[in-house]
């Protein structure tokens, strides 16, 4: 019995590799797309704050937080769009892998670990978007800072809680649709 369930695992990875894998159809994919833009939105958010985000006065050496002087609310937007963007780049690759993986209890872990990272990222996103609008809001003297960078900083922030949730719902979606995406090998979510 044993041989007989390697010899169809096996035969389920190469069926798998027999099918090979379509670039176009993955990038056409709306939760590649999504996670492309959630990718993009994240660095957008990280650069933002990483080049504008911090300013000096002549009188005071010391660059601070365009975000009414708080040094943790800039390190926060920065960890959050640092990590969600290496998550994203994480998480396709894990994508193309995914489909072809024959053991179900393997895939099904990494389809949980995704969906539950997704969703505590979107909520990651709500905090930090709340932040920064909260602190660019209590931000008394503007003269000298660059407000568009504030402004794409905090608009980026809300899009990629957006994209965030975007994913977390497809995953959800995924999950109740195609359950036996998660314990065979079956390559029709993409």
């Amino acid at each position: 019995l044993p041989s007989r369930r390697a010899a169809h695992g096996a035969m389920e990875e190469t069926a798998g590799a027999e099918r090979g894998f379509d670039l176009f159809k993955f990038v056409r994919h709306p939760r590649t797309i999504v996670r492309l833009l959630s990718w993009l939105f994240g660095m957008v958010v990280f650069a933002c704050i990483t080049t504008e985000g911090y300013i000096n006065t002549p009188f005071d050496p010391e660059a601070k937080c365009i975000f009414n002087q708080d040094y943790s609310t800039c390190r926060y937007a920065v960890s959050i769009g640092v990590i969600g963007f290496l998550a994203c780049v994480f998480f396709l690759l894990l994508d193309i892998y995914l489909p072809f993986m024959s053991i179900g209890t393997k895939r099904k872990t990494l389809f949980v670990i995704d969906l539950g990272f997704s969703g505590v990222w979107t909520f990651l996103w709500f905090v930090c978007f709340c932040l920064l609008a909260a602190q660019w809001a209590r931000t008394k003297d503007t003269r000298g800072i660059p407000q568009d960078a504030a402004h794409a900083t905090i608009a980026f922030s809300f899009f990629s809680m957006a994209t965030w949730v975007t994913v977390t719902l497809h995953l959800q979606s995924v999950s109740r649709r195609a359950p036996r995406f998660l314990c065979a090998h079956d390559n029709t979510v993409f």
